[in-house]
Order: structure tokens, then C-alpha cells, then sequence
């Protein structure tokens, strides 16, 4: 049996390598387990050699200290890798195949998954609807910035690249469709975004990045990317978006520079509870700011997709209310223009394999947008303290040399 490593969330700021469990056909104790999840047993699950393993935004949450993850929890939910063994009840996926593996935990029984919504399925976290792997109030399902990581429901869970090597051509790209890409590409179906569309995205990390990249993909004959960091507009506008500085002031004043309106079609909310002010407030965190100015600024009748993060218990937050999740919206001007919302983690399967096409049909250059950057896990730590400064990069972890090879 060969040895693993993790990458291990040690407390606020803190992330490191340790060696770590290689994975059993069965769930054990551990940092984050759900107790009623200790000892389940996983004869549908395939345990997968990593090939590509990506920092996402939604772990710098918990790396910061802004959720109640536990030390010691391995972290990791954007995985693409091969499959090395398979549990007795998998019947179609076979070793040897190299897959992506959506972030979201389902199990393909319950009537979410059989609707679709297999970001709210009932069966694999005992708390609630939904789960992830290496992510707190998750259900403790063991993280993915390892050497090798379990996937239950193989069968059902995991997206088969239909011909290895040329899928290896495109790794860089691929590895972005466990998580940030569907998430990008779901935020802006559900905010409407079509031929001809006007789009506002809030936010230029990685998932704005993805936004932005699907809106040119579904047509949008104009996409506006909204941050307070240089480095990351300029990436933005490295493949043709517009920008918009929010230090410079409310984004409805440039908009109107850019269009000349002040309102779009559709919005994207791509930054989540860390959210801040715009302005003088630029450095301040304000977390209702951005769904409330998205309100301002989307026409009446339009949606607004909200892929960014929300949780239900922010322990840095700077006010009592928005540390249990209360946060100070202008709901009546949104029920004023008639917006439609959408929240909630991207089902992840409802667009994985068109966007595999996509990739491999040359439709789109996903990795190039995001500037998806290989490094080694063991120079995880040095990626998380980067991004947490703002690098614009999509640091996609390496664990056996695979990608630089």
C-alpha cells in the first residue's frame, strides 16, 4: 500500500503537509467527521491517484479562520485524478480511467439527485442537504489535496474522460471542471445570461475568472468584471472583459461609462460573505455589499446568480448578525425590479460533460482565463499565502508530477 499525503488545515493562516491515512473502503473518525458518518461503509466508492488538485476560494474561508473548521481537517474539493482501485459494487468505472470528480458529494438514490440537485443531496451528510469534500459541516468526507483520495458512488460521481491521453493534452483545463468552471458557467445560466446580454460580474478570482469565461461562451455580447485588485482586472481584461475598479466608487457610475447605462442584463455574484465596501469603503468589509449593489444595478426583470459563498456561521465577522449568517439586504428593491435569485452550491453534474466537450473541441481556454498555475503539494502552503494576498492565479497542485512531467 503506498503512503499518502494531505494537505491539513492546522488553524487560522495555518496550512501544512502531513503524511496522512491512505484511503479505506470505509469512513473512519477523524477532524470534521459527522459521527453518525464514523464507520459507513463504501463498497460503491474508487480510490484515485491525484493528478491535479486545485486551491480554491471557498477553502481560503476556512484557512482564514472564518468557519468553524477543526485543525487537522485535509482539505481539498476540486479533484481530477486516476483511478487506482475500485470498491466490490462499482460496475462501470474500471482502473486505469482518468476522471473529474465534481466537488459535490451525491449519491444518485435520494430525489435530489434523481431531480438534478446534486448540490443538496440527502444521503451523504448528516447535518444537511449537501456536501464536500475536505469542507467544513461537510459530513467529514476526507479532502482531495492529497496523493490519493476516496470518491464514493463511482459509478454515479465521477465524469470519465473519454480518451486518456488526449485528455491529458488538456489537463490544465480540465481540472477546472470538478468545481470553479460548472460554478462560473451555473451562475450565469441561472442569472439568464444569453446572446446579446449584458453581463456585470462581481468579483475577478477565480470563479469570477469562470463567470466571465461562460458568459463570452454563452454569447454575451458585453461581460463587465468588477474587483478592487489590479493584478486580477488586468486578467479579466486579458481575454476581453471590461472592468470595473470599486475603489474608484459604486460600479453604477462605470457601468454607465461602459454602456451608456447604468444597469445590465444579468449579474453574477462571484465574491461571497468577505465582501467589501466600495469606495472610501473599499477596505472594509461590508458583506451585504455586493448582492445589494448587484440589486442596483441589474435591470428591472433581470436574475442575479449567486454562486459566491454564504455560510451559516462566520465566526470573524465583524458584526453579531453576520456571524450567524444575518445579513443587511435590500430584499424590497429587489422584489421592487422583480429579480430572480439564485444561491446554493452549483450541481456541479448538470454541466461538467458539456463543458468537457467544450474543452476539448477547443470552444474554450478555461485554464488561460483563470491562469491556472501547476505547482507541487508540497509548495501548498506558499499557494494558499498567495492567493490569500491576491495573486490572480488558480493554483492547481501537482502531488506526483504528473502535469510538469
Amino acid at each position: 500500500m503506498p503512503g499518502n499525503r494531505g494537505v491539513v488545515y492546522e488553524g487560522p493562516g495555518k496550512v501544512e503537509v502531513h503524511e496522512t491515512d491512505y484511503p479505506e473502503f470505509e469512513l473512519k473518525d477523524g477532524p470534521g467527521v459527522n459521527p453518525a458518518n464514523v464507520g459507513r461503509k463504501l463498497p460503491h466508492a474508487a480510490i484515485l491517484k491525484t493528478v491535479a488538485t486545485n486551491i480554491c476560494g471557498s477553502d481560503q474561508h476556512m484557512v482564514r479562520g472564518r468557519t468553524t473548521a477543526p485543525p487537522g481537517l485535509v482539505l481539498g474539493h476540486e479533484i481530477t485524478g486516476e483511478v487506482v482501485e475500485t470498491g466490490p459494487d462499482v460496475e462501470f468505472i474500471k482502473t486505469g480511467d482518468l476522471v473529474s470528480v465534481p466537488f459535490n458529494i451525491s449519491c444518485g438514490r435520494c430525489r435530489n439527485c434523481k431531480e438534478g440537485k446534486t448540490g443538496i443531496c440527502e444521503n451523504v451528510n448528516p447535518d444537511r442537504p449537501g456536501s464536500a469534500y475536505g469542507y467544513v459541516d461537510m459530513g467529514g468526507w476526507v479532502g482531495g489535496q492529497a496523493d490519493y483520495v476516496l470518491v464514493p458512488y463511482a459509478d454515479w460521481n465521477l465524469l470519465k474522460f473519454p480518451d486518456k491521453d488526449r485528455a491529458m493534452e488538456k489537463i490544465l483545463d480540465l481540472a477546472m471542471l470538478a468545481d470553479i468552471f460548472p460554478t462560473g458557467f451555473h451562475g450565469c445560466v441561472t442569472a439568464g445570461v444569453q446572446p446579446g446580454s449584458t453581463v456585470y460580474i462581481a468579483g475577478a478570482g477565480p470563479v469570477g475568472l469562470a463567470a466571465a469565461a461562460s458568459a463570452f461562451l454563452l454569447g454575451a455580447a458585453v461581460v463587465i468584471v468588477a474587483d478592487l485588485n489590479k493584478e486580477r482586472l488586468d486578467q479579466a481584461h486579458s481575454f476581453g472583459c471590461e472592468t470595473v475598479n470599486i475603489a474608484l466608487g459604486e460600479p453604477k457610475d462605470q457601468i454607465e461609462q461602459i454602456l451608456g447605462e447604468p444597469e445590465v442584463d444579468c449579474a453574477v455574484d462571484a465574491v461571497g460573505f468577505e465582501a467589501r465596501g466600495h469606495g472610501h469603503d473599499a477596505q472594509v468589509e461590508r458583506p451585504a455589499t455586493v448582492l445589494n449593489s448587484l440589486m442596483d444595478v441589474t435591470r428591472a426583470g433581470g436574475a442575479i446568480g449567486i454562486p459566491g459563498l454564504y455560510v451559516t456561521g462566520d465566526p470573524g465577522a465583524a458584526d453579531e448578525a453576520a456571524q450567524h449568517g444575518s445579513l443587511s439586504i435590500r430584499i424590497g428593491l429587489g422584489w421592487a425590479k422583480s429579480h430572480t435569485f439564485a444561491t446554493g452550491q452549483c450541481p456541479v453534474m448538470r454541466y461538467n460533460r458539456q463543458l468537457m466537450q467544450a474543452i476539448l473541441h477547443d470552444r474554450v481556454q478555461i485554464a488561460k482565463a483563470v491562469n491556472a498555475t501547476p505547482i507541487s503539494l508540497d509548495q501548498a502552503p506558499r499557494g494558499y499565502h498567495e492567493f490569500d494576498q491576491g495573486a490572480a492565479r488558480k493554483y492547481v497542485l501537482d502531488p506526483h508530477g504528473t502535469i510538469s512531467g
